[in-house]
């Protein structure tokens, strides 16, 4: 059923997303959110730019329902007329690749670890300072208190 077949009172049952529906398959091109607005609202037979201040529920009213899609540059068309392109990239050279790689011995790894734990992340060189128990870092700090002060 076409848009023009439908009375103001049907249209006004209706829901503004069906509206829109209505008019982006007969239009048959994408629409810039305030002409489709302007149109579904003309349908309702009011003023193209009344409610304006209801876009933004008009807006979230379509981006949240699947069968509208958001197209460059603030089109909007219906999700039926456009096809998803879903890209598959061909990662046969990452197997290929797979086939040279050499596996590691239990001994290696082993190695590897050990290397690794010698390793201080912390300091460079071999030349580094040892924290014993000697040491005592706190001797020097001092704790300062408030100081109660005078009511007058």
């Amino acid at each position: 059923m076409k848009l023009k077949d439908y009375t103001v009172e049907e249209l006004e049952t209706m829901g503004y997303d069906e509206i829109a529906n209505l008019v982006l398959s007969e239009s048959n091109k994408k629409m810039k959110l305030i002409d489709l607005f302007g149109k579904v609202n003309l349908a309702l037979g009011r003023e193209a730019d009344s409610d304006l201040d209801h876009i933004t529920d008009f807006f979230e009213l379509l981006s949240t329902n699947k069968k509208f899609v958001m197209l460059d540059n603030g089109y909007w068309d219906l999700q039926t007329k456009h096809k998803s392109q879903v890209v598959i990239e061909d990662d046969d050279e990452d197997f290929a690749d797979m086939d040279e790689v050499e596996e590691s011995s239990s001994e290696d790894v082993e190695e590897e670890e050990e290397n690794a734990s010698n390793e201080d992340i912390f300091y460079e060189g071999d030349d580094q300072d040892t924290i014993t128990d000697d040491d005592d870092d706190l001797a020097d700090l001092m704790v300062v208190g408030e100081e109660e002060e005078e009511v007058n």
